[in-house]
């Protein structure tokens, strides 16, 4: 098959706009590491607010093992259609345009409303050494950043990807390594059930409802799916990427949190955006050379998660439109660097709009990045659910489909990612109602608009010609 039938093979529709492939593999294990790697740096600790440290470690591992069982299980997917949509495009081959909407709504308001929150982390990390900069204004100047970055070419952003993926790596290690000698367990377990007795029942409710800031350690990383129409061999390289990411995702997060929670008093990092610096700071002081470096370098882990989820969330802005579930003018190619840039811009569009949100909305008390972690949870959840049924119901009405990567363990593995993640579903829901209010009314009002343009006749995009 010559690259450009394979082309038009992916995208689905002669003619139809197409990407160019050219990711290998350990750009795209760069792209699975960087997409989660933020998560490493802020956003958990919150869950220590209402589990405690033993408390949320429970919880974390309980979803790190759904993690594990659903990115085995989603690979079979991703390998026998390695298509931009990524879940949306499983989703409508199983169940058609209304499953195929589901699963792209939910996965498009996982990756927009995951950056601003990334972004406010970087606003909170810079704040730390030029405290007269406010961090909502360089939230939005990161998001101009990198939407130029991501719009220049994806070659030269999966290169930037997977160099500043392996930094943050290393910071990561670092951060360990400082906070060792002041580390004690004693300080991890103090208080480890949020004031409650060990595996009591009191502790449960503590435990469920921490579970969003769990999910924030790993939530992203099926965006490598949005590139398998950009990767030179997806078949081969996709399985190696995601594999290989998901474990050093979970080493990592066991790392951060254990050391992070043993290096003095806990709850002091359990409501803010930069634990790590602050915990640092406990063993090093205020003004070490090591806390300035954890903060310079530790906004390359934000910056990675930053720049790949830009990167995702344009790939499904792109395969929404260019199948007429969105506006088709968002499809549209750039020339010269063969992305689709007005998909980048519209995503940044709603994302700087989030993080000025708490000027006008506030929901249940919470921080305005723990609201929009939730917000982001809400589609990552409903998307696992819908692309493990779409697994099930492929493999019943496709079962010669071509699967070079086929889910282990079937049907248990997948069957346990979908109990677990309707679990997590239903918690989330219980905890956090108003803002899964606001999450159904913009799938409502995605779908509504998505029926009123029904029949209206369509028009393949084309590259633009500027």
């Amino acid at each position: 098959m010559s690259q450009q039938e394979n082309r038009m093979n992916i995208a689905g529709t002669p003619g139809a706009p197409a990407l160019r492939q050219t990711l290998g593999t350990v750009q795209l294990w760069g792209i699975a590491v960087g997409l989660v790697i933020s998560g490493e740096y802020f956003g958990w600790s919150y869950g220590w607010a209402s589990a405690g440290t033993l408390g949320f470690a429970v919880t974390a591992i309980f979803i790190a093992l759904m993690y594990t069982c659903f990115i085995f299980s989603f690979t079979e997917l991703t390998t026998a259609i390695p298509q931009a949509g990524g879940p949306f495009a499983y989703s409508r081959r199983a169940f058609g345009a209304t499953g195929g909407y589901l699963a792209g709504a939910a996965t498009l308001i996982e990756f927009v409303f995951a950056p601003p929150a990334i972004a406010l982390a970087i606003g909170s990390y810079l704040n730390v050494q030029f405290p007269e900069l406010n961090p909502k204004w360089i939230a939005v100047g990161a998001y101009l950043v990198f939407m130029t970055l991501n719009i220049a070419g994806v070659q030269l952003a999966a290169t930037f990807e997977l160099l500043i993926t392996v930094l943050a790596i290393g910071e990561l290690l670092v951060f360990m390594g400082v906070v060792s000698p002041g580390f004690s367990m004693a300080n991890f377990v103090r208080g480890g059930w949020a004031g409650q007795d060990a595996f009591s029942t009191a502790a449960i409710p503590g435990m469920l409802a921490a579970i969003p800031f769990a999910i924030w350690f790993f939530l992203a990383i099926e965006g490598v799916a949005m590139a398998a129409e950009e990767a030179k061999n997806p078949r081969r390289s996709i399985p190696i990427a995601y594999i290989a990411g998901i474990l050093t995702l979970v080493v990592l997060a066991i790392g951060v949190m254990v050391f992070a929670g043993g290096v003095g008093d806990w709850t002091k990092l359990s409501n803010i955006n930069d634990p790590l610096p602050q915990a640092m700071k406990a063993i090093v002081g205020a003004d070490s050379g090591w806390l300035h470096m954890l903060v310079w370098l530790g906004l390359f882990g934000l910056v990675a998660s930053f720049h790949a989820i830009i990167l995702g969330y344009s790939r499904q802005i792109f395969a929404l439109a260019r199948e007429g579930f969105l506006p088709r003018r968002l499809a549209t190619i750039h020339p010269r660097f063969r992305t689709p840039h007005l998909a980048v811009l519209a995503g940044g569009v709603v994302g700087i709009a989030a993080i000025f949100s708490d000027q006008w909305v506030s929901f249940g008390g919470q921080t305005l990045t723990a609201n929009i972690v939730t917000m982001s949870v809400f589609g990552a959840i409903t998307m696992y659910i819908v692309s493990m049924l779409s697994l099930f119901k492929l493999r019943r009405s496709e079962p010669d489909l071509v699967r070079p990567w086929r889910a282990p363990g079937y049907p248990w593995v997948p069957g346990f990612a979908v109990m677990a993640a309707l679990v997590c579903l239903v918690t989330m829901v219980y905890y956090n109602f108003l803002i899964f209010c606001v999450y159904l009314g913009l799938l409502a009002a995605g779908y509504a608009m998505l029926l009123l343009s029904r029949g209206k006749p369509a028009a393949t995009p084309a590259v633009e010609t500027i």
